[in-house]
C-alpha cells in the first residue's frame, strides 16, 4: 500500500499469514480468517465467524481496541465506486437498526472491493 493512499486513510490488503501472526491470539478454536485489511494503523479482518475490527489508539499506539462484530448484527451493507472496477471505493457498514452506516472503510485500488463484498455477503446472507 503506497504511503499517498495510507495518509488518506484508504485500505489496503493484508497477507494472511502477517494477520494470523498478529491476531490469532484473538481467534476461537473453529475461526479461520478470510480476508483482512489495514489502514494508517487499523486493522480489520473478515473470519469465517465475524467482522473484526482493531483500533490502534493514541499517539503510541500502546492503546488499542478489538471490537468484534458478528455478521448476525449486520443489518444491511453498500459499496460505492467511482464507476470503474480498479478505482477507490468505500464499504459501508449498517450494524442493527442504527440509522446511519456505523462502519465507514475506503479501499485503495489495489483491493477487489467486489471480493470484499462477496465474503461479506456470503456471511451475512447465510
Amino acid at each position: 500500500m503506497g504511503l499517498f493512499s495510507s495518509l488518506l486513510g484508504n485500505a489496503g490488503s493484508v497477507s494472511h499469514d502477517e494477520l494470523l501472526q498478529k491476531y490469532g491470539q484473538l481467534l476461537t478454536e473453529q475461526e479461520q480468517i478470510v480476508l483482512g485489511f489495514k489502514l494508517i494503523r487499523d486493522t480489520f479482518i473478515f473470519t469465517n465467524k465475524r467482522l473484526i475490527l482493531v483500533d490502534v489508539q493514541g499517539l503510541t499506539g500502546s492503546k488499542v481496541e478489538y471490537k468484534s462484530i458478528s455478521y448476525k448484527s449486520i443489518s444491511r451493507f453498500s459499496i460505492e465506486t467511482a464507476g470503474t472496477f480498479d478505482l477507490e471505493a468505500e464499504l459501508k457498514i449498517w450494524v442493527s437498526s442504527e440509522p446511519q452506516p456505523s462502519i465507514r472503510k475506503q479501499f485503495n485500488k489495489s483491493v477487489n472491493v467486489y471480493e470484499v463484498q462477496k465474503v461479506l455477503a456470503h456471511h451475512v446472507l447465510n
